[in-house]
């Protein structure tokens, strides 16, 4: 391997290293505060080897890595929605009772699988960096130990994307079977002198990867461990997971299919509109019947990946943007959402904020938190002067760029529908708030906020409004590593 390949190869053998390295400090010596110090480092110096990957960019590392902008867009992405996580994390633990260090390896090692992902060009990687990410969030939703909710959810995902990852490998089977590779540029080249739409085997292996990774991403029906997964997984964890997990496999997906040119499959397009419709109708009108706050952004997260499917069926530059430009987004809208959720969290877990009556009254106490609560679930709606507005403007301009007018239609309306749940939220924390015969108050309203916790949600709210009302400084980023997948 030449110098330019371990250049190429730093963020992930930093990543790596600082895995190990908090493994044998945690081993060694058991303290909280300097294991998630040591995991913050980590991912900012992670963060930091980017810019000296960029300078060798684009470079393929072996058959199974490619290292190029997009890569690097989404690298960035991923590793700053774990320092965020990180930082929720310890303030989350540190009110929990008994051991915390071993989360920040899980974490650690679930971050190493979606960059992973995001850079694989390969199946065989595909498969790894999936595997790596799923069986760490599998000890992460449980974690700590002995919340019985914690636990089911974990058995639930642990089923669910078992039965997953065998869709998955079988796919890959039928696929390999039909063409001899897997890597996805030859895959791509062979398709291209090959009449896929008369080859039932390959295009059923192609559906099987798809339903695999529609059940990481929650697709509808796909989605049925998502509501569960999410009320029982410790609220930072759920962040990671709507984030992160999802983020690292939708980005694998575009580049799958714009390698492996299976935008020219009409089957499988018109499938893909059935699940982007199925999946923002059915997670709308299920949020309507929720009370409990973390489901009700479970659905929601279940509709806005029918969104994104809309801008992804778009293909092209646009399509590339749009996904990109809403990806991001939605990454700092659910982590702020979640985030306000994780630093209202008591000793107890999420038990005291758990349904909207809960945050009832919470401006009158935290007027700052639930100020942004607040833009977050605005933004999620799409409202205007914010990153989720943009956002769906541009997944609604490619998907009327490519005339894909029933799912553009759906993607109206369910943000119509979702307008409405968003609002029962905001209106429950402007209320008065209820009394309580021993304290006057809710848990959610005496719960110190971390410092670290707060400053990461004002962070979130700066750059949810900024990129909102100046988008232009993302787009042009993403227009030029949009190039580099297309």
């Amino acid at each position: 391997m030449s110098a330019p390949d371990l250049i190429a190869l730093l963020p992930l053998i930093v990543l790596t290293a600082t895995a190990v390295a908090v493994m044998l400090v945690a081993a060694f010596r058991r303290r909280h505060a300097l294991v998630a110090g040591l995991t913050l480092a980590g991912l900012l110096g992670t963060l930091a080897a980017l810019f000296a990957a960029a300078g060798v960019a684009p470079r393929g590392v072996t058959p199974l890595l490619v290292v190029d902008g997009y890569t690097l867009f989404y690298s960035g992405l991923i590793l700053a929605a774990a320092a965020v996580v990180t930082v929720l994390t310890y303030g989350y633990l540190d009110r929990q009772p008994g051991r915390r260090e071993e989360m920040y390896v899980l974490l650690l090692a679930a971050t190493l699988g979606a960059v992973v992902l995001v850079a694989s060009r390969h199946f065989a990687s595909f498969f790894l960096g999936m595997e790596l990410l799923s069986v760490s969030l599998f000890a992460m939703i449980a974690y700590p130990l002995g919340r019985r909710r914690s636990l089911e959810a974990s058995l639930k995902y642990l089923i669910l994307a078992g039965v997953a990852s065998a869709l998955l490998l079988f796919g890959m089977a039928l696929v390999y079977n039909q063409l001899g590779t897997l890597a996805f540029p030859a895959l791509g080249a062979l398709l291209a002198s090959f009449r896929a739409a008369d080859n039932l085997y390959l295009l059923a292996g192609i559906a099987l990867v798809t339903v695999g990774i529609g059940f990481k991403i929650s697709l509808v029906p796909f989605h049925l461990w998502t509501p569960d997964v999410y009320e029982g997984a410790p609220a930072p964890v759920t962040a990671y997971l709507a984030t992160v997990s999802k983020g690292a496999m939708f980005a694998l997906l575009l580049r799958y299919f714009l390698h492996t040119g299976a935008y020219g499959a009409p089957a499988l397009m018109v499938m893909f509109a059935v699940l982007a419709i199925a999946s923002m109708l059915a997670g709308n009108l299920l949020a309507l019947l929720q009370n409990n706050v973390k489901r009700i952004l479970a659905y929601s997260s279940i509709a806005h990946m029918g969104y994104l499917l809309v801008a992804f069926m778009a293909g092209g530059v646009l399509g590339v943007v749009a996904v990109s430009y809403y990806l991001a987004a939605y990454f700092v809208m659910t982590l702020g959402a979640f985030g306000v959720v994780s630093v209202l969290s008591g000793p107890g877990g999420e038990a005291d904020t758990d349904h909207i009556s809960d945050y009832q009254g919470l401006f009158w106490r935290r007027p700052w938190l639930a100020g942004v609560f607040t833009v977050m679930l605005l933004a999620l709606a799409g409202v205007p002067l914010t990153m989720g507005f943009v956002g769906k403007f541009y997944a609604l301009a490619a998907g009327v760029g490519a005339a894909l007018w029933w799912p553009v239609i759906v993607l109206a309306v369910g943000s119509v529908i979702g307008l409405f749940y968003y609002l029962r939220i905001i209106v429950a924390l402007f209320q008065a708030a209820p009394r309580q015969a021993t304290t006057g108050t809710t848990r959610a309203q005496i719960t110190p906020v971390p410092l670290g916790g707060g400053l990461a949600l004002l962070a979130l709210t700066a750059v949810l409004v900024w990129l909102g009302i100046f988008p232009a400084y993302l787009v042009d980023f993403i227009h030029a590593t949009a190039a580099a997948v297309l």
